[in-house]
């Protein structure tokens, strides 16, 4: 499988298992490894992957860090494991920053399990910076996020490319948490800004003139990115509506399936991608090699066994608000607006019934 369909297929159980892992092990064991593994690095190989590597760093001797993942016989990344709930913003790192001095690793990643922080040496050459470049949560997984992390994978690791943009990325983050702050409690300086700006007078920015301000800021914030979002709605539903069940005529999928053998049609790698997480998702019911696409000029349609009786869903992509359809027993199609082509994994449950569904009619 590939590295996104291991990784929608960990994301699908986390869900299931977090609340049973009691321990750092446990944690390793059920979320680290797969995740390792996800990335095409061999868990039991000692040649590509080494548990509880020991190194000794001055007169400290004997420390252990986690994993230590390996390439022509250097280490290329090492991960520190915590388990599952803690805060990885309150967690001492001394030791990953040691062992990123002595080794000539140039990632290193600190993880709970659920969260993953990727840290570099952009600052400073040969010392971890005290900010991560990039942050995932499994969670909630981001699919740029996704993208990044996949740069990490063993068939496609090159350090070059993941330095070059990591430092775009460590400002994005930061950039991303202000203005999440911002939005949710405006600061002085920031209602400042906004005053100073608002009053070319020169008018003093006095206690009660902050207070009012702060109040005039936050709604203002919250009204600018509805409107945006209300914007791009309206946008989207000059083409569809967002949210509407069609009711197909008789043997609708299968006419429409023909329009497959025209031309002019292309298939995106968006369109592959969502494919292969939707065949990850429902290989917890069936085998993925049962899961197949046919791609027409509007949409993707991802069938059972390539029966156009047996849709499992479509993907349209081809605009700029992407939805996904889900079926009905009765074949009834939902057209669901999605925003990244991660949140396909908050459809799983529907992917997964309407599957067991066509099983249960054979």
């Amino acid at each position: 499988m590939s590295f996104d369909e291991k990784i929608a297929v960990l994301i699908q159980r986390i869900p299931k298992l977090i609340d049973h892992l009691k321990t750092e092990e446990a944690t390793k064991n059920a979320l680290i490894m797969p995740f390792i593994s996800a990335l095409g690095y061999d868990i039991f190989n000692p040649q590509e992957v080494v548990p509880e590597y020991i190194a000794d760093i001055g007169t400290k001797k004997g420390e252990k860090v986690d994993y230590a993942i390996m390439r022509d016989g250097e280490i290329i990344i090492l991960i520190e494991c915590k388990k599952v709930g803690i805060d990885l913003n309150q967690t001492e790192m001394s030791q990953l920053f040691r062992y990123f001095t002595v080794t000539k690793a140039r990632i290193a990643i600190l993880t709970n399990g659920i969260q993953y922080n990727f840290f570099s040496d952009l600052e400073e050459a040969n010392k971890m910076d005290t900010r991560p470049f990039l942050e995932l949560n499994l969670l909630d997984p981001r699919q740029e996020a996704l993208e990044e992390v996949k740069k990490l994978a063993k068939e496609d690791f090159n350090l070059e490319e993941i330095l070059s943009i990591a430092n775009d990325l460590k400002y994005t983050s930061v950039i991303r948490k202000i203005l999440t702050t911002q939005f949710e409690i405006p600061d002085d300086e920031f209602v400042r800004f906004f005053f100073i700006r608002s009053n070319p007078s020169g008018s003093r920015f006095t206690a009660t003139i902050k207070d009012q301000f702060t109040s005039i800021v936050t709604k203002a914030f919250h009204q600018f990115i509805s409107e945006k979002v209300s914007d791009r709605l309206r946008i989207a539903l000059g083409v569809e509506d967002d949210n509407r069940v069609i009711k197909p005529e008789p043997n609708k999928i299968v006419e429409e399936a023909k329009e497959e053998g025209k031309e002019g049609i292309i298939t995106t790698e968006e369109e592959l991608e969502g494919y292969r997480i939707v065949r990850a998702i429902v290989s917890k019911v069936v085998e993925p090699e049962r899961v197949l696409h046919r791609d027409t000029k509007s949409y993707m349609g991802i069938l059972l066994d390539d029966n156009n009786r047996k849709p499992i869903c479509r993907l349209w992509f081809n605009t700029k608000q992407k939805y996904i359809s889900v079926f009905d027993s009765n074949k009834n199609e939902t057209r669901i607006p999605i925003d990244a082509i991660t949140d396909i994994y908050k459809h799983g449950d529907h992917l997964t019934t309407i599957v067991q569904s066509y099983e249960g009619q054979s």
